[in-house]
């Protein structure tokens, strides 16, 4: 008879010992004023202030944080925040919000065992950012990665509905007169033919996009190489639109007759470049090009990177608008729309007493997860810049 592993006392039945739920916490967050480059957005609108500070919880602000956003310091201070003018005091908080990913300046004045919440913009970082962040033992969640009970990305899915609705916004203003283009208006005028336009990529994107183009009476045309994605698009506009594979044929014919093409295709690491150069030499003189995808590469084989002060730039009679940032144009609609996202996951913290649990329970919020206690939990991060990972399921429970 082989030899039992355990003693005779581990072989007793043992009494349970169950767990003990942590008691509701109070957070204390700080909002600093974004440094980035033409970054207009802020992460709390003066509501979601008011909705956190109801709940008990600290709410400090940098002075002229939400000005980019036309919310006065008045407002926040309103609504139960404490505002400051001492950059430092705002980044000595436990948690931090963050619209762009802080700099390596702020990061030293970041506090060790922070809670920092922002985008990560993975394609502008590089390694000095992750191990600076691990010196100091920070929990780190990208709100671009966080998933809802749906398995999408809530905070990529509002940006991208913003940036669809804006691209139809922006080509009507470049066709117009004022701002030199064809003359022609993007609506449909009985007795004038519609204007024409092209969207290349049937995501969110493409999908409000569409939605805009096709409000204003515009006639679109949408192209994808997904079957499925063109089929939702048409399913959830309640309308059947021209659609197509992305065959060159039938594309360069479109975009030969196109007033607008907005390219808004996304790849895993770069966008596929779907018009080449002498598609784009065919295109009719004074038409617009919007390359929403610009931020990933762009799909335009003829798009170069623009900003909001200079947006656009003529290429062979084509205008071409090619800024990364879209939503930073419209600051308010998009930082209400990000402060929808943040405001139920901080309440949320607060009701489970600390990230902690929290990380436990909410497997969406998880994903969004890259460093915890400086430990970096991202797979596609760490092979990205060629660091050690551990997955943060073994970690947490």
């Amino acid at each position: 008879m082989s030899k039992s592993p355990f003693t005779k006392a581990q072989l007793l039945p043992q009494e349970e010992t169950l767990e003990i739920l942590k008691k509701k916490g109070d957070l204390f967050i700080g909002i600093p004023k974004e440094t980035s480059f033409q970054e207009k957005r802020v992460c709390l609108t003066p509501d979601a202030v008011s909705a956190l500070t109801a709940n008990g919880h600290r709410v400090m602000i940098e002075s002229g944080a939400g000005k980019g956003a036309n919310f006065k310091d008045k407002d926040f201070s309103e609504a139960g925040a404490e505002v400051t003018k001492d950059t430092a005091k705002v980044f000595s908080c436990p948690i931090l919000l963050k619209v762009e990913p802080p700099s390596m300046d702020e990061i030293k004045l970041i506090n060790p065992q922070t809670i920092l919440i922002s985008a990560l913009q993975l394609k502008t970082q590089n390694k000095v950012y992750f191990e600076a962040l691990a010196k100091k033992r920070i929990t780190a969640i990208a709100f671009e990665f966080i998933k809802d009970e749906d398995g999408a990305y809530p905070a990529v899915r509002s940006l991208s509905e913003i940036a669809g609705t804006a691209s139809i916004l922006i080509a009507s203003e470049l066709l117009s007169n004022v701002n030199g283009g064809n003359g022609l208006m993007m609506g449909n005028i009985n007795g004038v033919p519609p204007t024409e336009v092209v969207i290349l990529g049937a995501g969110t994107v493409g999908e409000f996009a569409t939605r805009s183009a096709l409000g204003l009476g515009a006639n679109v045309k949408v192209f994808d190489n997904s079957i499925t994605k063109l089929r939702c698009l048409q399913a959830n506009i309640h309308r059947t639109i021209y659609t197509s594979t992305m065959q060159p044929k039938n594309l360069l014919k479109a975009l030969k007759r196109c007033d607008v093409a907005i390219g808004a295709i996304r790849g895993n690491n770069r966008s596929p470049v779907v018009v080449t150069q002498d598609m784009v030499d065919n295109m009719k003189s004074g038409s617009v090009v919007i390359d929403v995808s610009i931020d990933m590469g762009g799909c335009f084989e003829t798009s170069e990177v623009t900003t909001h002060d200079h947006p656009t730039f003529d290429y062979n009679g084509v205008t071409h608008y090619c800024v990364p940032n879209i939503p930073a144009r419209y600051s308010r609609s998009a930082s209400v729309s990000i402060s929808n996202i943040f405001t139920p996951y901080l309440l949320e913290i607060g009701e489970n007493g600390g990230i902690e649990n929290t990380l436990r329970f909410d497997k969406g919020l998880r994903s969004g997860l890259y460093l915890y206690h400086g430990i970096l939990t991202n797979r596609s991060v760490a092979e990205w810049f060629g660091l050690d990972f551990s997955d943060a399921n073994l970690l947490i429970f």
